[in-house]
């Protein structure tokens, strides 16, 4: 414990609360700034950031390893590209219902998961990943998922009063849903809840002598994170318009992992920075050697581990303690 007279390494609550008062700026600016790609590519950003979200509750905070939440990503966005397209629900009304979906669906599975640990529950969840898009591929869901082939959306409308393009409003819609699920993390972390999972990653056997129902909180923790990646999976159905089996293969996964080990574990903020480097760094790669773009992205990952060993919210932590011992 710092004294007094001893600077902590961690960021003042305000410090932090003016950190992320920044980012919201910018992000608000952001869309007015570039082009409609663009506006599109960081859109997918805040997509991802809401699934990083998710995963970082189960893996940064409880320390249940998974290696297939693209499954729940998939489930999230089939489910809201079957009910615009089949039933002509609004796309706004699908989100949710992904959402309870996939936490249905997230807490059945960690039931029976809640035998394994560490290795074994990745390697579970890797299976999990592995046969998703066989599974939506399958002859009989064909009518539902549209097989090999997919489902098309129709891209939103973006409301006249707004005066925004489509892909500015949609950019908007993803940063509205981000920020709720921001505080509802927030929050869900700061309570009982959030200390009773941490107390299961750091001391399990000392947590459940204390009363913590480990079973329970653990199922939970794994539903809430499918949430969290269901409505993330909802948001990209509708952000490019097309679902399809191939594209949430075990590779979705394992970016997913990349993200919250680049942005930070335990970390809420670091989950956007894990984001933008998911999003970004391939296109990065693939500019500097169209030959062998992933021995670059293969380099910036190497890179990135060895200056951050801790994300880039460690980094930040460092910085911030260094800057605090030289004011003072």
């Amino acid at each position: 414990m710092a004294t007094p007279n001893e600077p902590t390494s961690e960021p003042s609550a305000k410090a932090r609360l003016a950190g992320l008062l920044l980012l919201l700026v910018i992000a608000c600016v952001l869309p007015f700034l570039v082009s409609n790609y663009r506006v599109f590519q960081f859109t997918l950003a805040l997509v991802y950031a809401i699934a990083l979200l998710g995963l970082n509750m189960l893996t940064g905070y409880n320390g249940q390893i998974s290696l297939g939440h693209g499954a729940f990503y998939a489930i999230g966005a089939y489910v809201a590209a079957i009910l615009m397209d089949k039933f002509g629900v609004p796309y706004w009304l699908t989100v949710p219902v992904a959402g309870a979906v996939c936490l249905l669906a997230g807490f059945l599975f960690g039931l029976p998961a809640l035998r394994l640990e560490g290795l074994y529950l990745a390697l579970a969840t890797f299976a999990l990943g592995v046969a998703m898009p066989q599974i939506l591929k399958y002859k009989h869901l064909e009518h539902w998922t549209g097989g090999a082939q997919g489902i098309v959306i129709v891209k939103p409308e973006a409301p006249e009063w707004t005066g925004l393009t489509q892909d500015q409003w949609l950019y908007f819609v993803v940063l509205a849903f981000l920020l709720v699920l921001f505080v509802i993390g927030w929050n869900l972390l700061r309570g009982r809840m959030g200390r009773a999972m941490v107390a299961i990653r750091d001391q399990p056997i000392a947590a459940q002598a204390m009363g913590v129902n480990t079973a329970m909180v653990k199922s939970l923790t794994f539903g809430v994170s499918a949430m969290y990646t269901g409505i993330a999976g909802a948001l990209g159905a509708i952000v490019i318009q097309f679902v399809a089996p191939d594209s949430f293969n075990i590779f979705l996964s394992i970016t997913f992992v990349v993200g919250i080990v680049i942005g930070g574990l335990a970390s809420m903020q670091g989950a956007i920075f894990g984001a933008v480097f998911i999003q970004f760094i391939p296109n990065v790669a693939d500019q500097i050697s169209k030959a062998a773009p992933w021995a670059i992205y293969g380099v910036f990952l190497i890179v990135f581990m060895y200056v951050m060993p801790g994300g880039v919210a460690g980094l930040i932590r460092i910085l911030f303690g260094r800057f605090q011992r030289r004011r003072r």
